[in-house]
């Protein structure tokens, strides 16, 4: 009897020590997380069938952490928060095609380059107006051209050093889906991306309907960011992780691991022979000066040495204009896309409510779909997968309507996502208001749709002020998500600059101020159209 009430103790104590072991065996066995975006896509991390996740960074991360004796992890993480999660400690290093910049070096120190890339001009293949990178500019009083780039990224940078205002500047989040706005045509007129991603998927022929224009320009260097460290013990290990991986890259280049790597994946060229070279003279050379923003172009046009760049300070004052036109595309889309979801609210509701069963039944549906998905995953569809799907019909008048401006399909996005929330209010609103009304209305002699017109809908519409006045201040912040499809407003335009480290305190307190003097007016108005709701039904 002793014994079976001891053996409940005994099981638990060797479950502990298990646990412990276990938990020691893990701690020996070192790690090296490293930060990407799958998002990106080919050639950098990807997955693909029969083989689940490749890329060329994806096997140079493996061949990396095997020689300084480590297990790679990979985390995923959204492109533009990879500096920020490596300063939280939640990877060891970022690597998914972060360049060389200067500024970085003091809070980001940066290995060895593990690749030069330079930017390509991209457009369709059937294009007879775009052919140097001067077409870009067109005669005053004609329409810009639409050029896509990657926000945050160099193309970004280049092209507003070197055309400004000469053209419409479109920052996009994805490679692929900006190819396929290209493809189009009826979004983009062109785009400007890294050279691996033009050799992957253009210069290869596996998007036959874009092709590259133009000379390459801007050169620069791909590289690991690892932490600086804090503490001093924090410091040395950085140090130390950077010694390593350096000697890793050195070794990877003189053995020809990595010219076998780059092979496999078409992006071995002249320029990843002279990193070896570069690689013995990066600390003082001019190389690494040079890096983020001289291009051979302006060096020969300019005719003088490479030199290190002089980064001017900004201020706020400098984006003013840019954070009002972004405030106010915020402020368009949150009041042009609530009334029609308002209008479409209402339509369901009194469908569900007083509605044949063959309308109750898709109006449920409807609600409920809407409901249970998320909006980024709706704005997704409606801007790129329908488009695709009218392509394939190939109706031209579908295909136009499906091509409509990003602001148009954001309206309408949202307004959709909002419709089936509002319907939900309004559809309370009325099954609050006594039965016995309708049935009055009817004996006087009304019609039902005449009854819900003017009895029953606008006793509805004062009930429901208070919580649909709060939607609409959910709505000004979910008008965030239009930046995924081509819209700069504030959350967009915060991205744009969330890499100047002389903005990015000064803007992200901008645009939240922007956002709270906003709805902080409509939360206001929903409190008192609550307390006057509560008088007068008292």
């Amino acid at each position: 009897m002793h014994c079976l009430r001891t053996l409940p103790i005994l099981a638990a104590l060797a479950l502990l020590i298990g646990v412990v072991q276990q938990s020691s065996l893990r701690a020996q066995e070192k790690t090296l997380r490293w930060g990407g975006d799958k998002a990106g896509g080919a050639p950098f991390i990807y997955e693909e069938e029969g083989k689940g996740t490749v890329g060329f960074e994806w096997e140079i991360s493996k061949y990396l952490a095997d020689q300084i004796k480590r297990k790679p992890v990979f985390v995923q993480v959204d492109w533009d928060n990879l500096p920020e999660t490596l300063e939280r400690g939640d990877i060891d290093v970022a690597m998914n095609g972060m360049e060389y910049r200067t500024e970085w070096e003091e809070k980001y120190p940066a290995t060895l380059p593990y690749f030069i890339f330079s930017l390509r001009l991209i457009v369709k293949a059937d294009d007879k107006v775009i052919r140097t990178w001067n077409d870009l500019r067109v005669p005053e009083g004609k329409p810009k051209i639409r050029v896509g780039v990657l926000r945050g990224s160099l193309a970004e940078r280049y092209l507003e050093k070197k055309f400004g205002d000469n053209i419409t500047l479109v920052p996009t989040k994805e490679v692929d889906e900006t190819f396929q706005l290209v493809e189009d045509g009826q979004r983009l007129d062109a785009t400007v991306q890294d050279s691996p991603a033009a050799l992957y998927y253009v210069q290869s022929g596996r998007l036959p309907k874009l092709k590259v224009v133009a000379e390459p320009v801007g050169r620069g260097f791909y590289v690991l960011l690892t932490p600086k460290g804090a503490k001093p013990q924090e410091v040395q290990d950085a140090k130390k992780l950077r010694e390593q991986l350096n000697d890793a890259i050195r070794l990877g280049f003189t053995s020809g691991t990595f010219e076998e790597i780059y092979r496999r994946y078409g992006l071995w060229d002249s320029e990843q022979e002279r990193l070896a070279y570069i690689h013995l003279n990066w600390q003082k050379g001019p190389e690494r000066r040079m890096a983020e923003e001289s291009t051979a172009e302006e060096k020969e046009e300019a005719g003088e040495k490479p030199a290190a760049p002089v980064v001017a300070k900004r201020s706020i004052f400098s984006l003013q204009d840019k954070i009002l036109e972004a405030a106010w595309m915020t402020v368009k889309l949150a009041f042009m896309s609530m009334p029609i979801a308002i209008i479409i609210g209402i339509l369901i509701a009194v469908s569900r409510l007083y509605g044949p069963g063959i309308l109750r039944i898709p109006m449920t549906i409807y609600v409920e779909v809407i409901r249970g998905t998320p909006l980024i995953l709706q704005m997704y569809v409606w801007f790129f997968l329908v488009p695709q799907v009218a392509k394939m019909s190939g109706w031209d008048s579908l295909i136009w309507i499906t091509n409509l401006p990003p602001i148009v399909v954001g309206v309408f996005a949202l307004a959709i996502n909002y419709s089936a929330y509002e319907a939900e209010i309004f559809r309370a609103g009325l099954q609050a208001i006594p039965r016995g009304q309708m049935e009055a209305a009817l004996a006087l002699g009304m019609s039902p749709l005449t009854a819900i017109r003017r009895i029953l809908l606008p006793q509805a519409i004062r009930i429901v002020i208070p919580p649909v006045t709060n939607d609409f201040i959910a709505l000004f912040k979910d008008t965030s998500i239009c930046s995924m499809i081509l819209i700069t407003e504030l959350t967009c335009l915060y991205y744009q600059n969330k890499y100047d480290r002389d903005l990015v305190l000064q803007l992200a307190f901008v645009i939240g101020s922007i956002y709270l003097l906003m709805s902080y007016p409509l939360s206001r108005l929903s409190i008192w159209l609550e307390g006057r709701l509560r008088r007068n039904r008292g």
